[in-house]
C-alpha cells in the first residue's frame, strides 16, 4: 500500500508594486490574498511562484526569504 501524499493546495507568492517586489508570501487563496494586499498597495498584483505546494514546503520557502525557485 503506497503512503498518502499531503495535499498541495498552498501557494508562495510575490507581490509586484510598481514594478518590484514588496512583499514574499504564501496562501492557500491567490485571489482572496490579493484584495487584501491592494487594501494598502493600490495598483499592486500577485505573481504566482511555482506551483502549488505542501504546507510544509510553502513554509521553508518562506522562511529562507520567499527567494525564487
Amino acid at each position: 500500500m503506497a503512503a498518502r501524499s499531503k495535499p498541495r493546495n498552498w501557494f508562495r507568492y510575490h507581490l509586484i508594486w510598481h514594478g518590484k517586489v514588496v512583499h514574499r508570501g504564501i496562501t492557500r487563496d491567490l485571489a482572496r490574498r490579493e484584495v487584501e494586499h491592494k487594501q494598502r498597495w493600490r495598483g499592486g498584483h500577485i505573481k504566482q511562484i511555482g506551483p502549488a505546494v505542501t504546507h510544509d514546503s510553502a513554509l521553508k520557502w518562506e522562511e529562507k526569504g520567499g527567494k525564487r525557485v
